[in-house]
């Protein structure tokens, strides 16, 4: 089956937690603070692996966690950090925000990669709080939480050529006979239903080789998604040239408008789309009626300045003159995949904080100061103190009196509530 969406959750793993220890020396009554250092959590990370073509593993798992960091130890030693959880993808996955769509990486060189949720910091045991007033701290920070999100994950399909047109015109039989691909083939519309690839070899020679996709059979309001079309139109993209299969024999439809309508198609969802450079394949030119009209169909497109080929899948007849053909514009054209563009995007807001009220609740919520409570002992007193010191420092005390905050009234900051007291 071919698989090219997905959405999944990723969560970057925990950071670990601060030791909290004294030195015990031998004479050494009082040993200063010892505690060492949480480890890092693990990124989760997506890496193009040139082995996959589809993302049918997002079918069966969905939820990719990276394991935490370690727990400072007494000493000053540090916690190990976690490793990274690597999430092999196809070449050609565009990972993007399900909630804005914006692009968050192209995916398309083997080995590339995209951190997708970073794990988090490791918090700081209470050897990093003493100073020369606090010279024996009994608190140490919690790990910071890891990065959590839905991404989705979207499939193109990287191939120098891209074969089109209306279902039933002959690309997959056509692709069969030009590659040693062997897709499955039944007369009936929407015979393709996923996007078949395969390599065109001919010969030894530098550049004598290039990938070629049977694009699925479009219809008109492709562009709309009708049909399938949306998911088809995306594997059309990155083609560096378009061979559009017409039915010669007119069996279904006049192969002239058809071609007409299938490029409107094409321009209605990506104008960039229908400025690809196209080579006309007519086919079935084994039939007598694509013979009669041949003559026609090709005088109109070359009148519009496109080349026309005769060609036949079934016995192929011209398919050696195409390929040669392909190869010969494939020559002149560069060989850089287009890639979308990139939108800077980070986890964490700018804002410090943000306060709404509910009745007698306030809510507070922030990356910042969800993360200060996250990173926040509150079993232990001298952690508490600092926090709310740490509140007072950026200014949430002040704005909370702004909104009207009162004795008694509850705090909300992630999933813990205070009590506010002056």
């Amino acid at each position: 089956m071919f698989i090219d969406r997905a959405k999944i959750y990723v969560k970057g793993g925990d950071g670990g937690n601060g030791a909290v220890a004294f030195r015990r020396e031998k004479y050494v009554p009082r040993g200063g603070p010892s505690g060492g250092d949480g480890g890092k959590g693990g990124d989760v990370v997506l890496m193009v692996d040139s082995g996959l073509s589809t993302l049918m593993d997002f079918k069966y798992k969905v939820h990719y966690k990276a394991e935490k960091g370690e727990h400072g130890q007494g000493s000053n030693k540090v916690g190990r950090s976690a490793g990274d959880l690597i999430i092999r993808v196809p070449p050609g996955t565009v990972v993007k925000d399900p909630e804005t769509g914006d692009v968050l990486a192209d995916l398309v060189e083997n080995g590339q990669t995209f951190i997708a949720a970073r794990g988090g910091r490791g918090g700081r045991g209470n050897a990093r709080f003493a100073s020369s007033i606090h010279r024996a701290p009994d608190f140490a920070e919690k790990g910071e939480p890891g990065e959590e999100r839905w991404i989705l994950l979207e499939l193109k399909l990287i191939a120098d050529v891209g074969l089109i047109g209306f279902p039933n015109a002959g690309k997959s039989t056509l692709l069969s006979r030009m590659t040693s691909a062997r897709p499955k083939i039944a007369d009936y519309p929407f015979t393709t239903l996923s996007p078949n690839l395969g390599v065109v070899d001919l010969g030894t020679g530098e550049g004598r080789s290039f990938v070629v996709a049977d694009i699925p059979g479009l219809i008109e309001g492709a562009h709309e998604g009708l049909g399938l079309g949306h998911e088809f139109l995306r594997h059309v993209e990155r083609t560096r040239l378009l061979v559009h299969v017409i039915d010669a024999a007119g069996l279904e439809n006049d192969p002239i408008e058809g071609f007409h309508v299938i490029n409107r198609e094409l321009r209605e969802y990506s104008l960039k789309l229908s400025q690809k450079p196209q080579l006309i394949a007519a086919n079935k030119m084994d039939l007598p009626q694509a013979r009669e009209n041949y003559e026609r169909i090709e005088a109109a497109f070359k009148k519009e300045g496109f080349e026309v080929m005769p060609i036949s899948g079934a016995t192929g007849q011209g398919v050696k003159q195409l390929l040669l053909r392909i190869q010969q514009i494939l020559s002149k054209m560069p060989e850089t995949v287009e890639t979308e563009e990139i939108k800077e995007y980070t986890i964490r807001e700018e804002e410090p904080f943000k306060i709404s009220k509910g009745g007698q609740v306030f809510s507070v919520s922030g990356s910042l100061v969800e993360r200060l409570v996250a990173m926040t002992d509150l079993e232990n007193e001298s952690a508490v103190k600092r926090l709310q010191r740490t509140f007072k420092k950026i200014g949430l005390d002040e704005a909370l009196k702004k909104k009207g905050i009162k004795q008694g009234d509850s705090v909300k900051i992630g999933d813990v509530e205070f009590y506010y007291i002056e």
